[in-house]
């Protein structure tokens, strides 16, 4: 009878810890840091459809990085927390506090337990405020540690050069424009501290915004709006519309010349007219 091989209790957690971050290193990056109106979110992610950032709940909104279909359940099952709560209680009674401790709970009980791998995530829960100083800001890591940030926090990716650059560049009371530019500052900064270039198509990017009307303060900022915010300029439109364009403006008709002169009559002579 062979002897089963002993792994002690501390290195099978360091084993399983290790393991974790390493699959989070891989992602690339997301940072979330407060402005004067809200909470801003910004994710290198070249995909359109499988977003990092999402809305949760009407103040409370989610990022992450890591293993996609792992943290997209974790998603989803924090959607249907906060309707529940919502629907059971009071809308005002889902608070970004108490998804963050059920994300916890979750990622706590699958790391410790033996049977399963422990998930390759990193999340990021955030509730907006009705004033700068009560945005909440809440970080979970893989063994479902809670940590409560303030300002600004990145993740996944060159996670400390990134954080460092925060630290050098974010100020409170930052215009959406600024600390937009701010994020991508941090992001474009490579593993030995070199500067890259990322442009809108490379970004996912939203906000949460205390000042919108709607009960939903979540807004995802695309296209149009999202290249003036970085101030690359926009492409020109197919087809010779600018031409058009500037006859139209001279008041001409699209598809006709603007300078045709109307066609004009002969005139008649005396030696041409007949007796």
């Amino acid at each position: 009878m062979t002897t089963p091989f002993y792994v002690s209790p501390q290195q099978a957690m360091a084993d399983r810890a290790d393991y974790a971050r390493k699959g989070i290193a891989r992602g690339r990056s997301v940072v979330v840091l407060t402005y004067a109106d809200g909470i801003l979110f910004v994710a290198e992610n070249y995909s359109r459809a499988l977003h990092k950032i999402s809305e949760i709940y009407d103040r409370i909104a989610f990022a992450a990085v890591g293993k996609y279909n792992e943290f997209e359940n974790l998603r989803i099952g924090g959607v249907r927390y906060a309707d529940i709560r919502g629907y059971s209680y009071a809308r005002d009674d889902v608070t970004a506090r108490g998804l963050a401790n059920v994300y916890a709970q979750t990622l706590g009980t699958i790391f410790s337990s033996g049977g399963e791998k422990p998930y390759e995530v990193e999340l990021i829960v955030a509730e907006v405020g009705s004033a700068p100083e009560d945005d909440q800001i809440y970080r979970l890591t893989y063994d479902g540690s809670v940590a409560d940030e303030h300002n600004y926090v990145a993740m996944g990716g060159n996670v400390d050069q990134i954080t460092e650059q925060l630290k050098r560049e974010h100020r409170e009371g930052l215009t959406l424009e600024a600390a937009l530019k701010v994020a991508v500052d941090a992001l474009s900064r490579d593993g030995v501290g070199e500067k890259r270039t990322i442009t809108a198509a490379q970004l996912e990017v939203a906000i949460l915004d205390r000042n919108r009307s709607q009960q939903r303060k979540f807004k995802r900022l695309v296209g149009g709006q999202l290249t003036r915010l970085l101030g690359e300029s926009e492409p020109a439109a197919e087809g010779g519309d600018d031409g058009v364009a500037a006859q139209t403006s001279e008041g001409a008709t699209p598809g006709t010349p603007a300078s045709s002169p109307p066609p004009s009559t002969p005139s008649v002579t005396p030696e041409d007219t007949e007796e």
